[in-house]
């Protein structure tokens, strides 16, 4: 698996190698495990997700909680020619309508969408159609009430383990304190 990993993350991102624990974080969630990866800004943390989006079948599902990090994450694995894509606030509703249908088409790898939209009651009847594989849970720390930037949905993800028990989650946060790691 190391050897088409390497070449993945040659060909799309560019980097003959990777960075410090990356390797192992997405080998485990490869393998199918939980990860719960705690990496300094710009320590690599998107390409944790991003990488095993490629390498195995199926919707990898990032949980983001900005519509600008959303867009640029999106417009540079465009740019690398993933098929990436976002659902959230900024779309108009044909904008979405296409995104949706192209989601129940199976033809993106990876959507960012807000934890707000995620936890509509409609999104589980699209979450079971769409083959997850994956779930990425970005700025995780927003899971803890801890922090100015608390959102309730984020703690409503635990939902997502109900419906879809088999996929692996990843979260992935620069900054948490013990009691959030827990």
């Amino acid at each position: 698996m190391t050897d088409s990993l390497l070449i993945s993350l040659n060909t799309t991102f560019g980097y003959d190698r990777f960075r410090p624990l990356q390797r192992e974080i997405i080998e485990a969630h490869l393998d199918g495990r939980d990860v719960f990866a705690l990496l300094p800004t710009g320590g690599g943390k998107s390409l944790c997700f991003q990488l095993p989006a490629l390498v195995r079948p199926g919707l990898t599902v990032v949980v983001s909680p900005l519509i600008a990090l959303m867009k640029d994450q999106v417009d540079q694995l465009q740019a690398s020619g993933v098929a990436a894509t976002f659902l959230n606030s900024s779309l108009t509703s044909a904008e979405a309508r296409t995104r949706m249908a192209g989601l129940h088409r199976g033809e993106w790898r990876l959507v960012y969408v807000a934890p707000e939209r995620l936890m509509l009651d409609n999104w589980q009847e699209n979450l079971r159609s769409w083959n997850v594989a994956a779930f990425a849970i970005d700025e995780a720390h927003c899971v803890s009430e801890w922090g100015h930037d608390f959102r309730p949905e984020y703690r409503q993800l635990a939902k997502l383990r109900d419906l879809l028990p088999d996929v692996p989650f990843m979260a992935l946060t620069a900054t948490a304190t013990e009691r959030v790691r827990k």
